[in-house]
Order: structure tokens, then C-alpha cells, then sequence
């Protein structure tokens, strides 16, 4: 079993940065592709960001492309998003994900572990 704590979120002010960490216990996730997603408020949740098992490939939700960046520290079992010029629409429950594939993944149904969920908060 895999277990997942993400930290970092809060409340921030538009055009702000955050950082947000997930942390892996359990087993090593470095042969595991991860990702980042988000849920708004009465929103379904939806792919953010996504990271193949050795840092090399990445991939971006059309919304935050340019705006947030997404790397792993597979010798912290760490896996972090970037978050810069904050929008209003960023406000989210964002959740750290493990998938068993190794690529790129971006479906919520490829994933297989899943974090608790961090807050985060932007105000216009």
C-alpha cells in the first residue's frame, strides 16, 4: 500500500505562488508515474498536471500550462507542483495521485492511490 500527504496548500492572493508537496510512505513510488488534480467547489475533479517515473516527461491541464510546474524527488519519494501567477479559478481541493503505469497519465481511472486532498485558496 501507498500512502499519500500532500502539504502546502493555504490561501493566497491572485498572481501569488504556492508549493505544494506530496510525500509517499508505504513503498517507493519511483517507478510509478504521479499527477495532480483538482476538484472546485461542485466541480468533478480534473487532471492538473502529470509526471512519467523519472522526472523526464511531464504533462499540463490547457489551464495551467505556463503557470504551474510539476517535478518529483524520487530519493524523498517527493513529488511537488509549482504554482505561479494564481488565479481566482485555481481555488481547488488539489489531490497527489500514484498510478502503477510508468508514462504520462491523465485519466483519474488510471490512477490507483490517492492523497487526502490540500486546500488551496486564491482571492482576487
Amino acid at each position: 500500500q501507498v500512502q499519500l500527504v500532500e502539504s502546502g496548500g493555504g490561501l493566497v492572493q491572485a498572481g501569488g505562488s504556492l508549493r505544494l508537496s506530496c510525500a509517499a510512505s508505504g513503498r517507493t513510488v519511483s517507478a510509478y508515474a504521479m499527477g495532480w488534480f483538482r476538484q472546485p467547489p461542485g466541480k468533478e475533479r480534473q487532471f492538473v498536471a502529470g509526471i512519467n517515473w523519472s522526472g523526464g516527461s511531464t504533462g499540463f491541464a490547457d489551464s495551467v500550462k505556463g503557470r504551474f510546474d510539476i517535478s518529483r524527488d524520487n530519493a524523498k519519494n517527493t513529488v511537488y507542483l509549482q504554482m505561479n501567477n494564481l488565479k481566482p479559478e485555481d481555488t481547488a481541493v488539489y489531490y497527489c495521485a500514484a498510478s502503477f503505469y510508468t508514462g504520462l497519465v491523465a485519466r483519474t481511472s488510471e490512477y490507483h492511490y490517492w492523497g487526502q486532498g490540500t486546500q488551496v485558496t486564491v482571492s482576487s
